[in-house]
């Protein structure tokens, strides 16, 4: 999954993707969902539904692909870091594992109103995707409850985070991670030199795809 200012072309023109799961028998699908967090927009298109529900049908019914949980993952950098847990913990039993490079996992912080000129632009982005920026921290757009709530599923998926420590989201992984470390999830969390950028990304995607299950 892509980040904020990406689309469906970024991982292939950014990093290696398509020579690193040559031969792992594992098919990319690499959708764009433009500026909205992964999430049914108040003012736009329903990009959660899509994500979700109509992506999976879609290439389900063009190629040969498997519906068994042990058989599917989601992987996302910044923004798609966010909707790779935001999909795998709303639905912990059609993900096995999930990862997140440099995610936005902390969508409290991402909303927080304030009186900073400077962020009025952006608030103004987020009320178009989530309306009421008061109502997300709690909500099903929040990863932290998210997690407290796939917790308690019998089946849950293994997560991966990773961010470099010079990324301005380190102090969001570092939340989110300690709040992972204390729900009975299988967290690999990993954290070295890297900023915001694909060097850092590419590089990373390859520890994920080692890391996935057979």
């Amino acid at each position: 999954l892509h980040g904020y200012s990406d689309d469906y072309t970024a991982w292939q023109r950014w990093t290696s993707i398509e020579r690193y799961v040559e031969g792992m028998n594992l098919a990319v699908v690499m959708p764009s969902v433009h500026l909205s967090f992964y999430t049914d927009m108040v003012h736009g298109p329903n990009y959660w539904q899509f994500i979700s529900e109509e992506v999976p049908a879609v290439v389900r019914d063009m190629f040969p692909l498997s519906d068994k949980r042990s058989d599917n993952f989601v992987a996302g950098l910044s923004m798609g870091g966010y909707g790779a847990f935001k999909l795998a913990l709303t639905y912990p039993d059609r993900f096995a594992a999930a990862a997140s490079l440099s995610g936005a996992l902390d969508i409290r912080e991402e909303v927080k109103v304030n009186d900073d000129p400077d962020n009025a632009a952006w608030l103004a982005g987020m009320r178009s995707i989530f309306g009421n920026l008061r109502k997300v921290p709690g909500s099903a757009h929040d990863l932290f409850t998210l997690a407290e709530k796939a917790a308690k599923s019998a089946e849950k998926p293994r997560l991966y985070q990773c961010c470099g420590t010079q990324d301005s989201l380190l102090a969001d992984n570092i939340r989110f991670r300690d709040h992972i470390k204390a729900l009975p999830f299988d967290l690999t969390y990993e954290e070295g030199p890297g900023d915001h950028d694909w060097a850092y990304w590419d590089q990373m995607i390859q520890r994920v795809l080692a890391w996935l299950p057979d």
